[in-house]
């Protein structure tokens, strides 16, 4: 368990940033590098849970996140208030205090940055493209480099947009510290899918920045023998972000009228506990709204609580990697497990949400028809056309990650990740302009 490494304020690149004339720490600097960032600005046109809502209440993939870097920095506050964690580390409280809320606040707010448009069924769009287009075309790639498509997962590609998208002059991006980078990264993998362990339940890292997983994990502390597990404050974050879209999620379906404040304390008042929260609520708040909103006050903080708790019950497996449970679903009471069930089945398949994620599943689906085709097509002018709408920033990444100075000169592994890396970073209502374009449905 060494936290000096777990800490690490190395970069990619050295920066060159004026110490002496700037008082933040590097953790410091790097949420100023994440708050400017074009990618977060993004974040505010991208589904949360309600695809193309013009509804302001509704939650953005940026408030979201927004709401989970306030959770995550509250929870590396509780856990630098804690005197036997901190005798533990044999560091200063003072300077902890301004490093591990702040990674975790850094780490929190980009956790999403790397979805594509139309939330996770955006996700699941891409993915199954891929599987359908590979069965009959291999385009040359290995497995492994199939499986960077056919697996495709928001989090490998934010870990990409951190790393190498946001680029100015080199392709090293937002050249965020190590720790920051760590804390992110909730499935340190590049490989194969093993759903028994909690780290590896996904692809979290693509082949093209493995090089720079390994790398941060080595300056980390991050190897069990030849795996790399993950970084102990990325069980925060991931707390932080579960927290906030189980319970926004069903304040949002509140607001949506989707159910009454009667219906959610009748999936709720059975949990232990419950029934004298409901009891002060209905004596102190005489409107459904008010009660809602403070409902979500006490559960935010009943969970917050709970991963604090777990985080430091467990704090010496986690940091084997042995610890394999979510921070708020280790809980005997079933909070967490009750909300999760709640958006599952009174949520995610209303009509409102599922009609406009299939409308997200005609433009993604459509986009990525376009790009593929034309992009590899026969002709030449077919191919300048199409290249020509791709932005240049995310050419220009990859025309340096292979060493070549335009799109006909790239293998087709990094042809193919220039047009996922072009539409997932859309924003959803730019993916709806572009595509109606592209169909002709409309023109300006």
């Amino acid at each position: 368990m060494n936290w000096k490494k777990y800490l690490n304020a190395n970069r990619l690149r050295t920066s060159d940033r004026e110490r002496e004339l700037d008082p933040r720490n590097e953790f410091e600097s790097d949420f100023g590098r994440v708050i400017f960032s074009p990618a977060t600005r993004r974040m505010h046109d991208k589904t949360q849970v309600f695809p193309l809502t013009s509804d302001d209440n509704i939650h953005s993939r940026l408030t979201h996140s927004l709401e989970v870097m306030s959770i995550g920095h509250s929870l590396g506050l509780n856990i630098c208030q804690n005197s036997e964690f901190i005798k533990s580390l044999g560091l200063d409280q003072r300077d902890l205090i301004r490093e591990i809320p702040i990674i975790l606040k850094n780490a929190c707010l980009v956790h999403d940055i790397g979805n594509p448009p139309f939330g996770h069924f955006g996700e699941t769009v891409i993915q199954t493209y891929f599987e359908k287009l590979f069965k009959t075309e291999s385009f040359g790639l290995n497995e492994i480099e199939r499986e960077d498509f056919t697996l495709f997962d928001g989090n490998a590609q934010g870990f990409r947009v951190l790393t190498k998208l946001q680029m100015l002059e080199d392709i090293y991006g937002l050249n965020l510290t190590y720790a920051s980078l760590a804390a992110y990264i909730k499935y340190p993998n590049t490989g194969k899918i093993d759903k028994k362990f909690l780290y590896q339940k996904k692809r979290g890292v693509f082949q093209s920045e493995k090089n720079y997983l390994e790398e941060i994990a080595d300056g980390c502390g991050l190897y069990k023998n030849t795996k790399i597990i993950r970084h102990p404050l990325a069980y925060l974050m991931e707390a932080a972000d579960s927290i906030c879209y189980l319970v926004m999620d069903i304040e949002d379906g509140f607001n949506k009228s989707l159910y009454t404040y009667d219906f959610i304390k009748s999936k709720l008042v059975g949990l232990q506990g419950m029934t004298e929260q409901f009891l002060k609520l209905e004596s102190k708040y005489q409107t459904p709204l008010g009660r809602v909103v403070n409902l979500r006050i006490y559960l935010i903080k009943r969970l917050v609580d709970l991963s604090v708790s777990n985080f430091m019950k467990n704090i010496t497996i986690i940091c084997e990697g042995k610890y394999n449970h979510e921070l708020i679903h280790d809980d005997e009471f079933k909070l967490a497990d009750t909300l999760q069930d709640f958006c599952v089945n009174e949520i995610f398949p209303k009509r409102e949400v599922q009609s406009l994620e299939l409308t997200g599943h005609s433009v993604l689906s459509g986009l990525l028809d376009y790009y593929i085709k034309f992009t590899f097509h026969e002709s030449k002018d077919y191919r300048k056309r199409a290249v020509g709408l791709i932005s240049e920033s995310v050419k220009k990444v990859a025309y340096k990650e292979y060493g070549v100075s335009n799109f006909d000169s790239l293998n087709k592994y990094y042809k193919l990740r220039v047009i996922v890396d072009f539409i997932s970073g859309m924003t959803d209502q730019y993916a709806l302009n572009h595509f109606q374009k592209l169909s002709g449905q409309k023109i300006n």
